[in-house]
């Protein structure tokens, strides 16, 4: 009798225990397993589910950050986009493996209509620093993040044309 109390306490705790974020993109392995260098991303703020999330890894520089990424890629500089479809609810992550530990700049976008060029009337973008990015494009300054030799993680409030310029939801 006290085995089957026993279970079913332990039962109960794993059902009421708060459901993990979704860790999604093509480098999720690497965060779930530990296996670093890599960033990952907690979202916060989606507006909805629709369409994608891309996370885009560029050299920490202002004259790299969001340059083409067929540009870098043949200059032989660091660029790396991990895309993925969003879970229908609950938490999100997404992760996104660096060469090695250093400084590098990061965008997280949300793809809402699925085309290869930002929508500036229907897409989100997210920076580290989290700061209103209102009708200018985010600095290098405020997308750095420095990558450590495990799991970096750090949380972006995506944003959304509101009025004049992009701005958290909330």
């Amino acid at each position: 009798m006290r085995i089957g109390i026993a279970w079913a306490f332990a039962w109960a705790a794993i059902a009421l225990a708060p459901a993990a974020s979704a860790q999604i993109g093509e480098d999720s392995e690497s965060c779930r397993n530990g296996r670093g260098p890599a960033i990952q991303v907690n979202v916060q703020g989606l507006k909805d589910r629709s369409g994608e999330l891309w996370l885009e890894l560029y050299p920490a520089n202002d004259t790299d950050y969001l340059r083409s990424d067929t540009d870098l890629v043949a200059e032989g500089k660091v660029f790396r986009r991990t895309r993925s479809r969003l879970p229908a609810a609950g938490d999100v992550a997404i992760c996104v493996r660096v060469p090695q530990p250093g400084t590098y700049a990061v965008l997280l976008r949300h793809n809402r209509i699925g085309r290869d060029k930002f929508s500036f009337w229907s897409d989100g973008a997210g920076i580290p620093a989290n700061r209103a990015l209102v009708r200018s494009k985010p600095s290098v300054e405020q997308a750095r993040v420095v990558a450590g030799a495990g799991i970096t993680t750090v949380s972006v409030q995506m944003q959304y044309l509101r009025g004049f310029g992009f701005s958290p939801r909330s």
